[in-house]
């Protein structure tokens, strides 16, 4: 675990920029470095409005222009890539080098560094992305994160209307909690370089879970027989379609639950950087049962 009592030190002469602030992972980080006094800037596609302590830039993360305004004075940066193809990531990039701050990226467990190809286009692309920043001499500290639980608030609609879920079946996986996820990489943000041990952190919960395992666990939060229908690859496309998902998505999603493996991987890591362990998606579900009531 970092010393925190070093990175307080730190905080006063800091800022730490956080991309894709608006999402369910990216709210958790910025939540967290505010507790911690850290000054924080988010980066979000569009601005919701002021919010008290709050400092903020919107726009496009691929525009060049936003993202050099959001550099200004910035020590460190936690960057989430929200898009299937790194071409349009060059110019991020290229900003991110002429400002020269730290980079945390946030990648995917699911990550082969044997394979000359990534099993499927979301793996893929955060293969690209790492060698992206490691060939312009970034040097990025990588977390590696597995499933977020938070993927699950996708099923809240089906919830609400009845007891089954349906969609494309995943292979089995440590599904972690991106409460879990955020403080690993606050943990990182707020130390020193010196005080951690690895450039490369894998998150995983501590147990890994089927999609069937996790309706169960939130049948079990909300006292409700569940369960998981597994779907074929073209009835969850067309029923996803309908749904008005975005085709590259949707086809990244089917090419995930066709051709990626199964893990068994499970790590210490989460624990390594907050100092406790990786939270079980049990309690996840306990803790969000409301959202799909």
């Amino acid at each position: 675990m970092p010393d925190t009592t070093r990175s307080a030190d730190a905080r006063h002469r800091s800022s730490i920029l956080v991309t894709g602030a608006a999402g369910n992972l990216g709210r958790e980080v910025v939540t967290r470095l505010r507790a911690h006094g850290a000054r924080v800037r988010s980066l979000v596609r569009h601005q919701t409005g002021p919010r008290p302590g709050a400092e903020s830039v919107a726009g496009d993360l691929t525009d060049p222009t936003v993202v050099r305004e959001a550099l200004v004075g910035i020590d460190a940066v936690f960057l989430i890539w929200p898009l299937l193809d790194s071409a349009p990531a060059h110019t991020v990039v290229a900003e991110l080098v002429a400002a020269a701050p730290r980079v945390v990226y946030l990648s995917t467990a699911a990550m082969d560094d044997e394979a000359a190809r990534q099993s499927d286009p979301i793996v893929q692309v955060h293969a690209d992305m790492e060698a992206l920043l490691h060939d312009a001499g970034l040097r990025p500290l990588v977390l590696r994160s597995d499933t977020l639980a938070s993927n699950s608030r996708g099923w809240a609609a089906q919830l609400r209307a009845g007891d089954v879920v349906s969609g494309p079946d995943v292979a089995r996986t440590a599904v972690v909690d991106e409460r879990d996820v955020a403080e690993a990489a606050v943990a990182v943000l707020l130390a020193h370089p010196d005080q951690l041990d690895k450039n490369l952190y894998v998150l995983t919960g501590p147990e890994v879970l089927s999609r069937a395992d996790q309706v169960a666990h939130l049948g079990a939060a909300l006292r409700r027989r569940l369960r998981f229908q597994a779907l074929p690859a073209d009835l969850a496309r067309s029923r996803m379609l309908a749904d008005g998902r975005p085709e590259p998505l949707v086809e990244a999603l089917i090419a995930a639950s066709v051709w990626r493996p199964q893990s068994h991987c499970t790590t210490d890591h989460v624990e390594r950087l907050t100092g406790r362990p990786a939270g079980t998606f049990a309690r996840w579900a306990i803790d969000h049962a409301a959202e799909f009531s």
